[in-house]
């Protein structure tokens, strides 16, 4: 078993409101290596069938996407966890301050940033042909914006630990059909790099992680079938392989690493 070291750090997560996303198996990560954790998370209201959420696909997605965190939160009281739930809107510069006031004030500081929240379009609207100011607004708001703005807050709270840690995609550099996505996410592995150049005066390392398709609870039995045979180690990638990348970017073993783009994506898209 590796120490990473991260007990009694805090760490804040966001977008941890899906219990079967990234973010969630990432907190109840922190959480077992005795981690404090701030969770943040905002409500996405699209239109599901509740009759199709007992399995995996958009319906299960967007429902779960549309809760707030309890099933997480239950979760954390089994590990009898240290945590803070907070429903904010990283896109919203105020909103973000208070973010970072909740967290100094619970727990005194942030020493972990891993910035997982992010929207996309699923309407068929993020192409060339069919794109609409709203979408792009939209998408970067919280992909770029957001980010960007809890980077900034995470550094102007900085003390003497710091590692930030951002979520992209194996796709970032093309994707064709969620284009304003794409580019959004190839934005924050820009950023990654170029605020790594600029924090590491502070021992501040700034990474990122980029999924391959990863079962939160959206690829659901047909998609399945297609997307498998692209990924060369042949099968779906897991919220806790992901986990488990940002557990070692985020420990006292990769202080010297910093700036990466790291893709958990089975070999897909290198």
């Amino acid at each position: 078993m590796v120490d990473y070291g991260l007990k009694d750090k805090v760490a804040l997560i966001t977008g941890v409101n899906n219990p079967w996303g990234i973010g969630a198996a990432t907190a109840l990560a922190f959480a077992r290596e005795g981690a404090r954790v701030v969770l943040v998370y905002k409500k996405v209201d699209r239109p599901f069938d509740p009759s199709q959420t007992h399995k995996n696909g958009v319906d299960r997605y967007y429902a779960a996407n549309a809760g707030d965190a309890s099933a997480v939160e239950a979760k954390l009281q089994e590990l009898n966890a240290e945590y803070l739930v907070l429903e904010r809107d990283i896109a919203d510069e105020t909103d973000v301050k208070e973010i970072y006031s909740a967290a100094v004030e619970a727990y005194g500081r942030v020493d972990i940033l891993v910035n997982n929240a992010a929207t996309d379009e699923e309407t068929g609207l993020d192409t060339v042909e069919k794109i609409t100011q709203q979408v792009i607004d939209d998408t970067f708001g919280v992909n770029v914006r957001g980010s960007l703005l809890m980077m900034r807050e995470f550094i102007n709270h900085r003390g003497e630990y710091g590692r930030i840690v951002n979520i992209s995609t194996d796709a970032a550099q093309a994707f064709p059909g969620q284009i304003t996505y794409g580019a959004s996410k190839a934005t924050l592995e820009a950023l990654t790099r170029s605020i790594a150049l600029e924090v590491a005066q502070y021992g501040i390392t700034v990474n990122c992680v980029a999924p391959g398709p990863t079962q939160t609870g959206w690829i659901d039995e047909a998609f399945e079938k297609v997307v498998v045979p692209l990924i060369p180690m042949g099968r779906l990638i897991q919220p806790q392989d992901i986990a488990e990348a940002i557990l070692f970017l985020s420990g006292e073993q990769a202080g010297m690493l910093t700036g990466q783009v790291i893709k958990v994506s089975g070999g897909k898209a290198l």
